[in-house]
C-alpha cells in the first residue's frame, strides 16, 4: 500500500512541476525564446518552435499525470525530457555560458555561478528520480487510466449465459 501512495505522491508531484512550469512559459511566449536561445545549442530556426512546442508538452504532462491516464507512458517522456534539459544546462555550465535557467520562467542571460548550476541540476534530478518511480510503481490511488490505477482487490464475478 505504501508504494501506491509514494507512487501518488510522485504523480502529483512530477503534475505540478509540468504545470506549473509549462504555465509560466506558455504565459510569456518571447522571453521563453530568450530562455531557449540563451542556450545556444539550436539553429535560429529551431528556437521559435521548440520555445512553442516545449510549454506546450510540459502542460500536456501535467495534465496526463494530474489524471492519472498512461502514467508509465508520460513518466517515460517525462524522463527523456528531464534528461534533455540536464544535458542542456550542463553543456552552458560547461560552456561558461551565464545564464538563467528559465526552467520556471524567466530565462537568459543573468549573474550565476556554479552553485546556481549545481542546484538547477540536483532539483531536476530529484524531478528525474520521481519519474524513475512512476516507470517502476505506475499505479496509484485516483488515477483514471486502466493500467494507472490499482487493480482492483474485489473477486471477478463469472457472467451469467442466458
Amino acid at each position: 500500500m505504501w508504494i501506491r501512495i509514494v507512487s501518488l505522491i510522485a504523480r502529483l508531484g512530477l503534475a505540478a512541476v509540468w504545470l506549473v512550469s509549462g504555465w509560466i512559459k506558455f504565459s510569456d511566449p518571447t522571453q521563453t525564446i530568450v530562455a531557449v536561445r540563451a542556450y545556444q545549442l539550436l539553429p535560429g530556426d529551431f528556437v521559435r518552435p521548440v520555445a512553442a512546442g516545449l510549454p506546450v508538452l510540459e502542460i500536456v504532462l501535467g495534465l496526463l499525470l494530474l489524471i492519472g491516464m498512461a502514467v508509465r507512458p508520460v513518466a517515460a517522456v517525462s524522463a527523456a525530457v528531464l534528461v534533455t534539459l540536464i544535458v542542456a544546462i550542463v553543456s552552458a555550465w560547461a560552456r561558461g555560458l551565464s545564464i538563467d535557467c528559465g526552467c520556471f520562467g524567466g530565462g537568459g542571460p543573468a549573474d550565476v555561478d556554479d552553485w546556481d548550476f549545481a542546484r538547477e541540476v540536483a532539483r531536476d534530478l530529484g524531478f528525474l528520480a520521481l519519474s524513475a518511480w512512476l516507470i517502476v510503481f505506475p499505479r496509484s490511488p485516483a488515477a483514471l487510466g486502466p493500467r494507472s490505477r490499482p487493480a482492483s482487490s474485489a473477486i471477478a464475478q463469472p457472467s451469467m449465459a442466458e
